[in-house]
């Protein structure tokens, strides 16, 4: 019995040392397959990466998104405000004998030059990563500035110094930059009310606004063609949707996405509106700025006032360079065209003419600080590392190659 009972014994001491090593190699084999996956998602991550940046071209290409037209936006609005100050011969101002026109002419060709240059790179993008510019679409910031290059034409084509608003030109191009914004808003304002994630509550921020500029650009540019009851179509359907989003952004609901502190300058885009639907009823209305286009301007100049009295807000976004700080030029100079309009229409006193030119004096400050800020920091230019929009699109881009 004693010998039974010994053997009974070694063989289950065995048995458990037999499955206890098992265990241990099957545990080793687990953590070493972990450790296989890992390197091999690091290595993936890597490929993904290697395959972005190809090339110095490519680089390029990744980082600029649609935002970066907010230098042509800024560029555009210029020109068309020296256009209309040189050819202003009312007083009080009388600025047509200070401001040549060469100087208009000047900043038209290198707005043009530079949109044309933007464009051609965008086009690139979109052939070669169109994943990232789909990824743009995703983005409650990046989707709004994808209206940014069809206003750039627009403004360029309003201050165009070779073409008359009634030519069969002049209304080709106009049609050819407002039917893309016409999809754009199909796609964004439809968003708005049938998608869950991107209904307005939940993905309005300042940039929302870029589509009701788009659209009281075009019915600015509509009316000087003479086509007024297309003028007010476009502005209608700017005007309403202004409303909502300026209610919306007020509300400021809880489950809205946050905007990160560097793109806090786009908050000047509240100036930008009010400016925009006064000179866009302004032109439909014949010219005449009347109580509805002064009401307007009054609340772009008071946004405009209220928002430079907090130099806080913008404290962290101007510690570096970025291109979100062109978003600070282009809403001061609509402000600055519809103050013009207003001192053109009162006639007899002195401060609208003031105001006119202190406005278009900060205006223009402002336009020069930034192009000389740009060329002092040209390496920052087109940096990934900060950029919002960059960082949304790479991700995006790298996942899809990954499950692909």
């Amino acid at each position: 019995m004693a010998m039974e009972v010994s053997e009974e014994s070694v063989i289950k001491v065995t048995v458990d040392n037999t499955c206890s090593a098992i265990t241990t190699k099957q545990q080793e084999s687990h953590e070493e397959y972990h450790v296989h996956q890992n390197l091999k998602k690091t290595s993936d991550v890597d490929d993904s990466e290697k395959e972005l940046h190809g090339t110095p071209i490519s680089s390029i290409l990744i980082k600029l998104h649609a935002g970066y037209f907010r230098i042509t936006l800024s560029l555009g609005t210029q020109a068309l405000l020296w256009k209309v100050l040189s050819q202003n011969k009312n007083p009080p101002s009388a600025l047509h004998h200070l401001l040549p026109s060469t100087t208009f002419l000047l900043l038209w060709w290198l707005a043009l030059c530079t949109l044309i240059l933007l464009s051609f790179l965008y086009i690139l993008r979109c052939f070669f990563y169109f994943e990232m510019v789909k990824a743009e679409f995703s983005h409650h910031v990046g989707v709004n500035y994808l209206f940014t290059p069809w206003i750039s034409w627009l403004l360029l084509l309003q201050s165009v110094p070779f073409l008359v608003p009634q030519t069969i030109t002049y209304q080709i191009l106009w049609w050819s930059f407002v039917i893309p914004m016409i999809f754009l808003d199909i796609k964004i304002y439809g968003q708005w009310f049938t998608t869950e994630k991107h209904f307005l509550s939940m993905v309005a921020n300042p940039t929302s606004q870029m589509s009701v500029i788009g659209n009281l650009v075009a019915a600015r540019a509509a009316a000087q063609m003479g086509w007024k009851e297309t003028a007010i179509c476009t502005f209608t359907l700017g005007a309403a949707h202004y409303l909502v989003v300026f209610i919306t952004l007020y509300q400021r609901l809880s489950g809205a996405d946050r905007l990160p502190a560097m793109l806090r300058p786009v908050f000047f885009l509240f100036v930008a509106a009010p400016s925009a639907a006064s000179l866009a009823w302004s032109s439909i209305n014949n010219g005449t700025f009347d109580m509805s286009c002064k009401m307007l301007f009054y609340l772009s100049l008071f946004l405009f006032v209220s928002l430079a009295c907090r130099p806080s807000l913008f404290k962290k976004s101007m510690k570096k360079y970025s291109v979100a700080w062109w978003a600070y030029s282009f809403p001061i100079t609509f402000l600055a065209l519809a103050s013009t309009e207003y001192a053109k229409q009162i006639k007899g006193f002195v401060a609208p003419g003031l105001l006119m030119l202190l406005i278009s004096a900060i205006s223009v400050l402002v336009f020069l600080g930034l192009m000389l800020s740009t060329a002092f920091n040209l390496d920052r230019f087109l940096q990934e590392n900060d950029d919002p929009i960059v960082s949304f699109t790479k991700n995006r881009c790298m996942k899809s190659m990954q499950n692909s």
